[in-house]
């Protein structure tokens, strides 16, 4: 599933390169153009045929989900820097193709806040953690200049390589140390990327650039996931989540912030104006092949690769096949919906 040309209307043309008007790193050093390196939510859905969600399993809630947070292993084999996880090029290409943007419902919370707090109309947007842009590119809607960031040159070549508006730009830097000016960033972002930060530093560089006004919006979707198509939804929710928890088996200790839903993170968050948001639910467009793709998108999946490449592999083949055949049809473009929940922390610095 390509990046929403269906949500967002697009230029022609491809990202520029990074501007110039980027400023000092937190130690004030110039920084080249191209740096290496619980509040209430929109509504819970209900169980009737009109919102189509379907309950997680009892492995995900209650006394089985706190002991899945506390006994969650760094798997061997990982590397011991989170921000490492999406470095490699192949990887990259697998998650431009299948991540999916922002949905409307958190984009409309995230945008509602803004609104709220008078940040908009802004100057400047930074996306922290940007991956390939799918975040990036609904900020270029909203503001005059957009800057995407990840730690992974994969990443953003990827996010260069792809359409855009002509605001939007990239560079390669990590979310600790992020080459602009104190207090000169209007809204600082993070989609599904926080908790793979040092959260102290991040939240100290939160707080060095953000304006006096000026908000953080970070989320993030969690694993409460289901599909619906015809009267098979339960059916084929029920294969995507043991497939599902089998991937999980090799998922980063760091994990535990979205099992959380991000409770750490918000607490971290220096900001005394803040709310923290559980409950929004978002229907996503995609077809089987999209959903199997997003599996093999995902960190854990990546690292199951690496640890046994053929049964990774016959995973998602057969779960592919078990989808197609609970449908009954043969077609991997087939549409299906695909239901997530999203956590967003959101907080305005003070004046």
């Amino acid at each position: 599933m390509s990046v929403g040309s269906s949500l967002w209307n697009l230029s022609s043309g491809f990202c520029p390169p990074t501007p110039p008007w980027l400023g000092r790193g937190s130690r004030g050093a110039a920084l080249p153009r191209r740096a290496g390196g619980t509040g209430g939510g929109v509504g819970p859905p209900s169980l009737s045929p009109a919102f189509p969600f379907v309950p997680a399993p009892q492995l995900w809630t209650g006394r089985c989900w706190e002991l899945l947070v506390r006994v969650l292993p760094t798997v061997p084999g990982q590397p011991s820097m989170a921000t490492q996880m999406f470095e490699g090029r192949q990887h990259a290409v697998v998650y431009q193709k299948y991540r999916f943007a922002p949905g409307k419902e958190l984009q409309q919370a995230i945008l509602s806040y803004l609104q709220e707090k008078k940040v908009i109309p802004a100057e400047l947007a930074v996306d922290v953690g940007c991956g390939s842009g799918q975040g990036t590119h609904f900020l270029g809607e909203h503001f005059k200049k957009v800057v995407g960031t990840d730690i992974s040159e994969a990443q953003i070549q990827e996010a260069r390589d792809t359409p855009c508006t002509p605001n939007i730009s990239y560079l390669v830097c990590p979310a600790e140390e992020l080459p602009f000016q104190d207090a000169s960033v209007d809204v600082l972002t993070s989609f599904t990327a926080a908790h793979w930060f040092d959260i102290a530093k991040f939240m100290r560089e939160a707080e060095r650039v953000v304006k006096p006004g000026g908000c953080v919006a970070l989320s993030t979707y969690t694993v409460d996931m289901s599909l619906r198509y015809g009267d098979c939804s339960e059916k084929l929710t029920k294969i995507f989540r043991e497939c599902w928890d089998t991937i999980l088996k090799y998922a980063h200790n760091r994990l535990k912030y979205v099992l959380e839903d991000y409770k750490e993170i918000f607490e971290a968050l220096p900001f005394p104006d803040k709310k923290r948001i559980t409950d929004i639910y978002d229907q996503i467009p995609m077809t089987v092949e999209g959903v199997v793709g997003y599996m093999e998108s995902a960190s854990p999946y990546q690292t199951f690769m690496k640890n046994d490449p053929k049964a990774a592999t016959s995973l998602l083949q057969e779960t592919e096949k078990r989808m197609l055949e609970a449908m009954g049809v043969s077609s991997r473009e087939t549409p299906v919906e695909f239901w997530v929940r999203h956590v967003c922390v959101l907080g305005c610095k003070g004046c």
